[in-house]
């Protein structure tokens, strides 16, 4: 790896909600008490790339599903001078509404999704509204749009997306569900999204509540594992333990935003 290019990688938290360990794996938690969630986006930077890896949802659906919206996901990237005009790709991990949200305000950007997951999210499995509540309509509806505009990148299976940047599907908790990996100056950072919600899930292999595919889940965990250069290098799609292990870029954006491509605290 001492070849390819190196990158920075940022989490930026933009909603927060509050929760139960019985809301956050399956079949419940015998030590019941509070486990609340954060929301993140994720920012790619280096060798002239800007790859943003998902887009957050609208303070409209924060509302109605009663999410506490912190900032707007895409104004947040001005924080680290970034306009979402500018941004020319964008890693959708999965069509979820916390993830593909957003997706029109990047009016130039090329779109790489897992082509299982597009065929997951307008498939027969939508007619459950088990499966089909962690989907907007209308995002899922606008990303077969681009499709149909020539912007949207498909994948069916691992990939590099650019050196030292690549896709890997896992499926579990949705069809096509991928993680990122990303070469840093620390190692091989791996964006987990959902592949592992919380810390938690992967380490006592218990996965959250709304899952697709049990097995799929499970080994997904593996996969994570086998790519990044160390447990630590995994980086969890929800785990407010994220905040707290990782520094802030610059002092102003405390509880804003992390640097994920310096080590963390030990946990």
């Amino acid at each position: 790896m001492a070849d390819l290019p190196v990158y920075e990688v940022y989490a930026i938290r933009y909603a927060t909600r509050e929760g139960r360990r019985q809301d956050n794996f399956i079949g419940g938690d015998p030590h019941e008490g509070p486990m609340p969630m954060d929301y993140f986006c994720w920012l790619i930077l280096g060798e002239g790339r800007r790859l943003v890896v998902d887009t957050g949802f609208t303070a409209e659906v924060a509302e109605r599903r009663k999410r506490r919206y912190l900032r707007d996901p895409v104004e947040a990237l001005s924080l680290f001078g970034l306009a979402a005009e500018e941004v020319e790709d964008v890693v959708l991990t999965h069509l979820h509404y916390d993830h593909v949200g957003n997706f029109a305000r990047f009016p130039k950007a090329r779109f790489h999704l897992q082509e299982p997951e597009l065929a997951y999210a307008t498939g027969k499995h939508m007619r459950h509204p088990f499966l089909s509540h962690a989907f907007e309509v209308e995002d899922v509806v606008g990303v077969v749009r681009l499709n149909y505009g020539g912007r949207v990148v498909f994948y069916a299976g691992d990939a590099e997306l650019a050196p030292g940047i690549g896709v890997h599907l896992t499926g579990g908790h949705s069809a096509g569900l991928q993680f990122v990996s990303v070469n840093t100056a620390r190692g091989r950072v791996v964006l987990a999204s959902d592949t592992t919600h919380y810390y938690e899930n992967m380490d006592s292999g218990r996965p959250f509540t709304t899952t697709f595919h049990v097995g799929d889940t499970l080994e997904g965990y593996e996969r994570l594992r086998a790519v990044a250069a160390s447990r630590d290098h995994i980086v969890p799609g929800h785990d407010p333990l994220v905040m707290q292990l990782y520094p802030p870029p610059r002092p102003e954006l405390e509880g804003i935003a992390v640097r994920l491509d310096v080590a963390p605290k030990p946990r």
